[in-house]
C-alpha cells in the first residue's frame, strides 16, 4: 500500500518523508519539481514486540507502509505533476506548516488546507466534466452520467468525493479514475521545536472534524534528528521533551489505519509478525495473505487475543482457560488477532 505525502512548498513535507524513512533527500522547491522520493517504513507495534518478549523468535517481522513523497509546489498551488502523481496512491498525507517560514511569515493552518483541498477539487471537477462531456456525446452509458453528475455537483459545491455515500457498484463504477477526493486523507501539522508539545490550534481541530479527516502532530526536524541518534539515546531525548514515544510512530500508525488495514499476528519461535489485512476480511481471505495454499484448503482459524496470550503465557494455558476460540469460515479477522491456521495442502 502506498500513501503519498503532499503539501505547499514550505511546509516541510520532505523534512517529514526523511524523518520516517532515515533517508537523506534532498528538500526546497528547486530539487523537487518532477521528482518523488520513495521509502518503506515499518509500522511500530507494541503487540509483536509483547510476543516477541514471550517466544524470543528467531525473526520480528513488523507490517510496512510505503511512502512516496510527491513532487514540489508553489507557495499555494500544487504542480499539475504532482496532482496526476496523487492519482497512484491509496491515501493522501496533507502536511501543513505550523511554524514561521523564512520569510517571518507565520503559519496560517486553515489557509493553507483550503488551498491543498481546493487544488485537487478542481482537478477531480475537470476529470468528471470531461467525462460527462463525452457520456452525453456518444449516450454510452446513462447509469455513469447519473452518477457523474451527481459528483460534479458535488464538488461544484466543495464538497468532497469522501463525503458522498456511494454504494459498491458506483466506487466500482468510478474506480478506474482514482479521484482524489475519494482518498482517505491524514493532516500532519508540521511544527518547531518550541511547540512540539504544544496544543493543534483550535481551528485546524475543527476543520479536521468536520470533514472528517485525521490529524496528528509533530516536528519533522526533531523527528529527523531522534532518527539519526542511537536507540539507547533516543528514549531519553524523547521523554525530555516531554513525549511518551516519537511523535513519528504514531503518524506511522495513523496513516496505517488511514488504508483502512489491521495487523493479523502469528507468534512462535521461528517468528512473530504482523500482517496487514484490509478490516473486515474473512479468516479465509485473510489466510491467504500468508499463503494462498492456506486460503484454498482452509478447514479452521484457532483464535487468541495478543493480550490473553500474553497474560496466560502459552496458547495451551489460553485453550485450558477458554480464551482461544476456533473460528471457520465466516469469521471476520479482528485487529491484534494471533491465528494459527488450519488446512488441507
Amino acid at each position: 500500500m502506498k500513501i503519498g505525502l503532499i503539501g505547499l512548498a514550505g511546509g516541510g513535507k520532505t523534512t517529514v518523508f526523511g524523518a520516517l524513512t532515515g533517508l537523506i533527500v534532498e528538500t526546497g522547491y528547486a530539487g523537487k519539481v518532477g521528482k518523488e522520493n520513495l521509502g518503506t517504513v515499518k509500522v511500530p507495534d507494541a503487540r509483536v514486540d509483547a510476543l516477541a518478549k514471550l517466544y524470543v523468535p528467531k525473526k520480528i517481522t513488523y507490517a510496512e507502509v510505503q511512502f512516496t513523497d510527491l513532487g514540489g509546489g508553489h507557495a499555494q498551488t500544487l504542480e499539475r505533476e504532482s496532482l496526476n502523481s496523487m492519482r497512484n496512491v491509496d491515501a493522501l498525507c496533507h502536511v501543513i506548516r505550523g511554524f514561521t517560514d523564512v520569510t517571518g511569515n507565520g503559519p496560517d493552518q486553515t489557509r493553507d488546507l483550503e488551498a491543498v483541498e481546493g487544488e485537487i477539487l478542481l482537478a477531480d471537477l475537470d476529470i468528471v466534466e470531461q467525462r460527462i462531456a463525452r457520456l452525453t456525446k456518444d449516450h454510452s452509458n446513462q447509469n455513469e452520467l447519473e452518477l457523474q453528475t451527481r459528483l460534479k455537483q458535488a464538488l461544484e459545491s466543495e464538497i468532497p468525493l469522501r463525503d458522498l455515500i456511494l454504494n459498491e457498484e458506483e466506487l466500482r463504477m468510478i474506480s478506474g479514475y482514482a479521484f482524489l477526493t475519494l482518498k482517505p486523507m491524514l493532516l500532519v501539522h508540521n511544527v518547531d521545536e518550541e511547540n512540539v508539545v504544544s496544543p493543534i490550534p483550535v481551528a485546524l481541530q475543527s476543520t479536521a472534524k468536520e470533514r472528517g479527516l485525521g490529524l496528528v502532530q509533530l516536528s519533522g526536524v526533531i523527528e529527523m534528528e531522534i532518527a539519526q541518534m542511537a536507540l539507547a539515546e533516543q528514549d531519553e531525548f524523547v521523554e525530555a521533551l516531554g513525549l511518551d514515544e516519537p511523535a513519528k510512530n504514531r503518524f506511522i500508525r495513523s496513516a496505517f489505519e488511514l488504508i483502512d488495514l489491521i495487523s493479523m499476528l502469528t507468534a512462535g519461535p521461528d517468528e512473530c509478525r504482523a500482517w496487514p489485512v484490509r478490516r473486515g476480511s474473512p479468516a479465509p481471505k485473510a489466510a491467504g495473505k500468508i499463503h494462498s495454499d492456506i486460503e484454498r484448503g482452509f478447514i479452521r482459524a484457532e483464535v487468541v487475543s495478543w493480550k490473553d496470550l500474553v497474560t496466560y503465557g502459552s496458547e495451551g494455558k489460553c485453550r485450558d482457560a477458554g480464551v482461544l476460540r476456533v473460528e471457520g469460515k465466516e469469521y471476520i479477522v479482528q485487529d491484534g488477532d494471533v491465528v494459527n491456521f488450519r488446512f488441507n495442502v
